[in-house]
């Protein structure tokens, strides 16, 4: 178990920025064939991460860079947490924990523009937080545990008895991913108002690594997709994978469908999404489990 464990622990920390990394090329080829353009090299991501590396890093305060390195470390020990098959309320609040540095980072860089990014930041957590404190509830109330390592040798499938909370999920995994109309606080495009919000004040090395982190934040959060079609088979692991890879593309539609919206719509309809289908759907596990 804990060779197995390791093994899993390390794949990840060497895969998922591979795998992130080519995740966001087929992003930005994608987008840009639906935009009618040729689009990037799918390896683009790397070479601008490694240009970002080779460039000096210009910050307005040291402080600055501490705090980014610190939820750097934190985004990838959630990951860790989950492929370890640890405690998925654990995971939650480690991953919580490294936004909140994040937003601390952007704060002492005095910039108005990285303010706002915060300020912004911290409304979409209060936006996405209660949908994913509402997912890690309803495995535990399915499965009986929190442990990863648990839900994903189930002899059943919890996608069906929750197919409320998976839609919710996948609704806030728009904010999480960064995608529009909730691209909120760090803009990927930099011509838009907030001149990329969060991330205004960081440069080379700094911005590369938070580059990196999204990257084993979104392979971590398309694993939350994988845990509802685990069932403790090669087919519903096979079915898990499919999932995720269409979920993340569905979101790279959805970026290119609509503009974005403002943060009253996003805190709006996060909370909306999940009371409706998230509360529902615990409600109807606590009948009938």
């Amino acid at each position: 178990m804990i060779v197995k464990m390791i093994i899993f622990i390390v794949a990840y920390l060497i895969l998922a920025p591979i795998l992130g990394g080519l995740l966001a090329g087929l992003d930005r080829k994608v987008s840009a064939r639906m935009q009618g353009r040729v689009g990037p090299s799918i390896l683009q991501p790397f070479y601008d991460v490694f240009k970002l590396f080779e460039k000096e890093s210009v910050t307005p305060t040291r402080v600055q860079d501490f705090y980014v390195l610190i939820f750097v470390l934190f985004v990838i020990a959630s990951g860790v947490i989950f492929f370890a098959g640890g405690d998925l309320l654990l995971l939650i609040f480690v991953l919580t924990l490294a936004s909140a540095f994040l937003i601390v980072a952007a704060y002492s860089s005095n910039s108005p523009y990285a303010e706002i990014g915060a300020e912004r930041e911290l409304l979409q957590m209060m936006a996405y937080e209660p949908m994913v404190l509402i997912t890690a509830i309803g495995f535990y109330m399915y499965c009986g545990s929190f442990a990863v390592r648990d839900i994903v040798v189930g002899s059943s499938m919890p996608f069906f008895p929750l197919i409320g909370i998976f839609l919710g999920f996948a609704f806030i995994l728009t904010i999480k991913f960064r995608k529009s109309p909730f691209d909120l606080s760090m803009s990927h495009h930099g011509h838009q108002e907030l001149v990329k919000g969060l991330t205004t004040e960081f440069s080379g090395k700094t911005l590369g690594l938070i580059e990196i982190s999204h990257w084993y934040e979104n392979i971590f959060l398309l694993g939350f997709i994988f845990l509802f079609f685990a069932n403790g088979t090669w087919w519903g692991y096979l079915i898990g994978v499919v999932v995720c890879i269409a979920t993340y593309f569905f979101e790279v539609l959805i970026d290119n469908s609509f503009a974005r919206m403002k943060w009253q719509f996003a805190f709006k309809s996060s909370w909306i999404v999940a009371l409706v289908l998230g509360m529902i759907n615990i409600f109807v596990l606590y009948l009938i489990v």
